[in-house]
C-alpha cells in the first residue's frame, strides 16, 4: 500500500514539472486604427501543412489581449478575418502589439524585437527602390536624355537589390536554428506562383543546418523547387526523362502560403 501511495506521489509531482514547464504567452496589444475597432482578431499558424487558429479576441476602445499555454516558441500571424495584418513570435514574456496609420510593431520579447528590426531595414530599402520611380520623374522634366536616365537608375536599383538580398539571406542565415530563419523563408519564397530555386534559395540551403533543413515548410518547399528544376530541363526527379506536364503549373504548390503586408515586398 504504501509502494502504490509513493508512485502516485511520484506521479503527481512528475505531472506538476509538466505543467509547470509549459510556458505562457501573453499578448497586450493596442491599435489607433479606427476599422479595427469592434473587430475580431485571430492569432494563425502553420501546423501540418494548415493554417490554424491558436487564438482569437475583440479589439475593444483599441485594445485587445490573447494568451495561453506555449508548448513551443512559434511563428504565428495576426488576422482579421482573412486578411493577414502582421507577423509575431510567441514566445514567454510580455509581448507587446502596437498598431497604427504608419507602421505595425512587435517589441518586448527578443525574437519579436529580432524579426521586427529585419522588418525595418527591410522597409528602408524598399523604400529607396520605391524612390527611383518619382527620381525618374524629375529627371525626365529636367530634360535629361531617357537612356541616360534609365542607364544611372539601374545601377542604383541593381545595387538596393544586392543590398536587400544580402539583409535576408544574412537574416536566415544567422536564424536558422530558431523559428525566424524558417519563417522569413517562408515571406519570401510563398509569393512565387510555385516553388522555384532562385540563386538565393541555393545559396541559403547551400549553407543550411539540419534544423533549418528539417523544418516541415522548408523541406517540402525545397523538395517540391528541386523537382521542378528537375522537370524544367526535361527530366524526373530520378533523372529520367520527363513525362509532360498537362496539369496548370500553379497545382504544383501544395505549401500554404502566409505572408503579411510589411513582407509583400521581400521577395
Amino acid at each position: 500500500m504504501i509502494f502504490i501511495m509513493k508512485k502516485i506521489l511520484y506521479t503527481l509531482a512528475f505531472m506538476a514539472f509538466l505543467v509547470s514547464c509549459t510556458g505562457q504567452y501573453n499578448v497586450q496589444g493596442s491599435s489607433s486604427v479606427s476599422s479595427l475597432d469592434g473587430s475580431k482578431l485571430y492569432l494563425k499558424a502553420i501546423k501540418d501543412n494548415e493554417l490554424k487558429n491558436i487564438d482569437s479576441c475583440d479589439v475593444v476602445h483599441g485594445q485587445f489581449h490573447f494568451s495561453g499555454t506555449l508548448d513551443t516558441v512559434r511563428m504565428a500571424n495576426l488576422f482579421m478575418d482573412d486578411q493577414s495584418i502582421m507577423p509575431v513570435v510567441l514566445e514567454e514574456g510580455e509581448i507587446v502589439i502596437k498598431i497604427d496609420n504608419a507602421s505595425q510593431k512587435v517589441i518586448g520579447t527578443p525574437l519579436n524585437e529580432k524579426l521586427y528590426d529585419f522588418i525595418d531595414k527591410h522597409s528602408q530599402l524598399d523604400n529607396r527602390m520605391n524612390e527611383l520611380a518619382h527620381k525618374q520623374s524629375q529627371m525626365m522634366l529636367e530634360g535629361i536624355d531617357e537612356d541616360e536616365i534609365n542607364q544611372k537608375l539601374s545601377i542604383e536599383a541593381e545595387k538596393i537589390a544586392k543590398e536587400e538580398d544580402q539583409l535576408v539571406t544574412s537574416f536566415i542565415v544567422e536564424n536558422f536554428d530558431n523559428v525566424l530563419g524558417p519563417g522569413v523563408f517562408m515571406m519570401i519564397t510563398s509569393g512565387y506562383r510555385y516553388p522555384i530555386l532562385t540563386p538565393q534559395i541555393e545559396d541559403i540551403m547551400s549553407k543550411a543546418t539540419p534544423k533549418f533543413k528539417s523544418d516541415p515548410y522548408v523541406s517540402d518547399y525545397y523538395k517540391t523547387a528541386t523537382e521542378n528544376e528537375a522537370r524544367m530541363q526535361g527530366l524526373e526527379p530520378d533523372g529520367t526523362p520527363a513525362k509532360p506536364v498537362v496539369a496548370d503549373s500553379a497545382a504544383v504548390n501544395s505549401l500554404p502560403s502566409v505572408i503579411n503586408q510589411k513582407a509583400d515586398s521581400i521577395k
